[in-house]
C-alpha cells in the first residue's frame, strides 16, 4: 500500500481512538481518578511503553534538537493533556469542542509561518468545510451544554493553540528521527511536568477496589489512546504536512457519535443533520488530505 494511505489510514485510527476515548474517559472521571492523577497514568504508562522500545534500537538525538524536543514534549504532552482535562472540568462540553474547531486552523497558520507549508486553495475549502460539519454537530448537542466559565474556556484554547504547535514543530523531528524515538523524549519531558499535578489525585486511586471493566477501560487509555495513538499520529507526520493531521480532528466529533452510538444505542437519536454534518467533515478532511501535486507531502 502506498506509505501517503497508510498514513491517512493511521490518522484516521488514531482520530477514532480519540472518538471512543470520549466515552470511555467520562466513565472513569473523576469517580474512578481524578483527572491529574489520570494524566499521569497516561504519561507514566507511556514511559513504561516507548522507553523499552527505544532501548531496541537506542536510536541517538543530536544536542541541537534538543530544544525542539522540549518544546514537543511540553505542548504536545504536558500543557496539552493538564489543560484539556482541566479545561473541560470548568466549561461546557459545547464550549469545548467549540474551541476545539479552531485547532485545524491554527496548524494551518502555524504550518505556513513557521515551516513553509504550502497553503493551497483546496486546504482552506477543506478546513473550512470542517470546521462548518463539527460546528453543526456541537450545536445540535447544544441542549446538554452545562455551565462553562471563562477560565475553563481558557485552557481549552490553551490546549488547541499547545497540540497545533506540537504538530507544526514535531514535523521536522520526524524526517530526522524515528516516532518511537520521538515519543519517548516527549513523554519523559512531560511527565517532569506532570508527576507535581497529579501525584496526590495518583495515590488516592483505590487500585485493589478496581473493577475489572475500570481496569480494561484504564488499559485502553494508556495503551491504544495514548502509546499507539501517539508513535501512529507521530508516525504519519513523517509523510504527510501537519495541517493533515489537523484537520483530522475534525473527524472526532462524528466518531466519538459513533462509538456512543454502538456502546450507548439508546442514548443518542442521529438524524439527517448529522449524516449532513458528517458529509461536510469528510469532504473537508479529503481535500486537505489529498496529495498537492506542485509539493510532495
Amino acid at each position: 500500500m502506498d506509505r501517503r494511505l497508510l498514513a491517512l489510514a493511521a490518522l484516521f485510527f488514531v482520530n477514532l481512538l480519540y472518538g471512543i476515548n470520549y466515552v470511555v474517559a467520562k466513565g472513569l472521571m473523576p469517580d474512578v481518578i481524578g483527572p491529574s492523577g489520570f494524566i499521569l497514568l497516561r504519561v507514566a504508562g507511556a514511559n513504561l511503553l516507548f522507553w523499552p522500545v527505544w532501548l531496541i534500537k537506542r536510536e541517538r538525538v543530536a544536542w541541537s534538537d534538543a530544544g525542539r524536543l522540549v518544546l514537543c514534549g511540553i505542548s504536545g504532552v504536558a500543557v496539552n493533556q493538564l489543560m484539556f482535562f482541566h479545561g473541560l472540568m470548568r466549561t461546557s462540553p459545547v464550549h469545548a469542542s467549540i474551541i476545539m474547531v479552531a485547532t485545524p486552523i491554527l496548524v494551518l497558520v502555524l504550518s505556513g509561518v513557521l515551516i513553509g507549508e504550502r497553503i493551497t486553495r483546496a486546504k482552506m475549502l477543506g478546513v473550512t468545510l470542517g470546521a462548518i460539519g463539527a460546528l453543526v454537530l456541537i450545536f445540535i448537542g447544544g441542549e446538554a451544554s452545562g455551565t462553562s466559565s471563562v477560565m475553563g474556556d481558557l485552557f481549552i484554547f490553551i490546549n488547541a493553540s499547545s497540540y497545533a504547535i506540537f504538530l507544526v514543530m514535531v514535523k521536522p523531528l520526524m524526517s530526522k528521527y524515528s516516532a518511537v524515538t520521538v515519543m519517548s523524549w516527549c513523554f519523559l519531558v512531560g511527565s517532569i511536568i506532570v508527576v507535581p499535578f497529579g501525584l496526590y489525585e495518583f495515590s488516592q486511586v483505590d487500585w485493589l477496589g478496581l473493577t475489572p471493566p475500570d481496569i480494561w477501560s484504564l488499559a485502553f487509555v494508556v495503551v491504544m489512546v495514548t502509546f499507539v495513538a501517539y508513535l501512529l499520529n507521530t508516525w504519519a507526520l513523517r509523510v504527510v504536512q501537519p495541517s493533515v493531521a489537523g484537520t483530522f480532528i475534525y473527524l472526532q466529533p462524528i466518531l466519538a457519535l459513533l462509538a456512543a452510538y454502538i456502546l450507548l444505542p439508546d442514548a443518542l437519536d442521529l438524524g439527517w443533520s448529522q449524516a449532513l454534518a458528517a458529509v461536510c467533515i469528510f469532504l473537508g478532511v479529503w481535500l486537505v488530505g489529498r496529495k498537492d501535486r506542485r509539493a510532495p507531502g
